[in-house]
């Protein structure tokens, strides 16, 4: 009897085996539905589409884009939490999906229960800028000039828990500013208001910022990032200027529902991986101002699970409600 349940328990293991080889080995069987929190055209869409076409080409299998915009991307989270987790529903994101939980107290997901970080597509940063009619010249000119005028210094965000929201709010924390918010629903709005004067500052994504800098409709400070940016290669950083330590990278990854099964994450994650890492598709996401990373699953979850509880507490601190 022991030997027969040694042997049910063997059959069993090898069948279990067989079947997450069977998975990984289908995966993609059926075309994949990749949701998109942000509207089509913006800086989170047009790279999902480029990576998209290139894992379509990679698998045979179509990669359909499917935007679903709104409360920061939480509702396309809130889909991807529904779905079966098979890997044939996706998830593409702005870090708005680590920074937004600390925001909204009534979400319907666990964003460290109900999400599986699959990989970095890659990362950037922010461009802190001012309306050209300041008499601001530099970072430290921008803080002293805030702190004389408490509470009378707007800046614009894409939406509320974006990184263009929380990166100036823990900016202001940290040099000792009052400022206040003003949400826009998207990149192009809160910069026509930016260039229009209607607001004084902003840190806005660079893609779409480099060209109104250059011809001179706002004045760019400085970038978030650890380094500088290639399309503005003289513009310093804040950490090696006015505000040393002070480093925000605005990345996009790649997640899928809880429960995917190991076989099937880890064959995911080295299909997107060969994407990013392919020469053709390399140079079409730095052109995006951004820089290619591609990491392991399990490296990108401890790096989510970072980015949350950082931005947790900075909405935490400065007491920030979005419900």
């Amino acid at each position: 009897m022991i030997f027969q349940m040694k042997i049910l328990s063997a059959g069993v293991i090898l069948s279990m085996a067989a079947s997450a080889l069977c998975q990984t080995q289908q995966w993609p069987a059926k075309p994949i539905r990749m949701l998109v929190g942000f509207p089509p055209g913006g800086p989170t869409d047009v790279v999902a589409r480029i990576v998209s076409e290139k894992v379509a080409q990679q698998t045979g299998q179509q990669v359909v884009v499917d935007n679903r915009p709104g409360a920061a991307g939480n509702i396309a989270v809130e889909i991807l939490t529904r779905a079966t987790g098979d890997g044939h529903t996706l998830l593409y994101s702005s870090n708005a999906i680590a920074v937004s939980p600390g925001l909204y107290s009534k979400l319907s997901y666990d964003p460290l229960k109900d999400i599986t970080p699959v990989t970095e597509i890659g990362a950037g940063c922010l461009i802190f800028m001012v309306h050209p009619s300041l008499p601001i010249k530099s970072v430290a000119e921008f803080i002293a000039y805030a702190k004389a005028r408490p509470g009378q210094m707007n800046f614009a965000s894409s939406g509320t828990g974006t990184s263009t929201h929380l990166a100036p709010v823990m900016f202001s924390q940290r040099v000792g500013i009052t400022t206040q918010h003003i949400p826009y629903k998207g990149t192009a709005p809160s910069l026509i208001d930016m260039i229009a004067g209607r607001v004084q500052f902003m840190m806005g994504a660079v893609l779409t910022a480099v060209p109104h800098v250059r011809d001179g409709r706002v004045r760019a400070l400085g970038v978030t990032g650890k380094k500088r940016i290639a399309s503005l290669p003289d513009l310093r950083t804040l950490d090696e200027g006015d505000v040393p330590g002070f480093v925000v990278t605005t990345w996009q990854g790649l997640f899928a529902p809880a429960g995917l099964p190991t076989p099937v994450l880890a064959r995911v994650n080295a299909e997107f991986v060969k994407a990013i890492k392919s020469p053709d598709l390399r140079p079409r996401i730095e052109q995006q101002d951004m820089e290619p990373t591609a990491p392991g699953h399990v490296e990108f979850n401890a790096m989510y699970r970072a980015e949350l509880a950082r931005w947790t507490k900075v909405s935490k601190e400065a007491g920030l409600k979005a419900d």
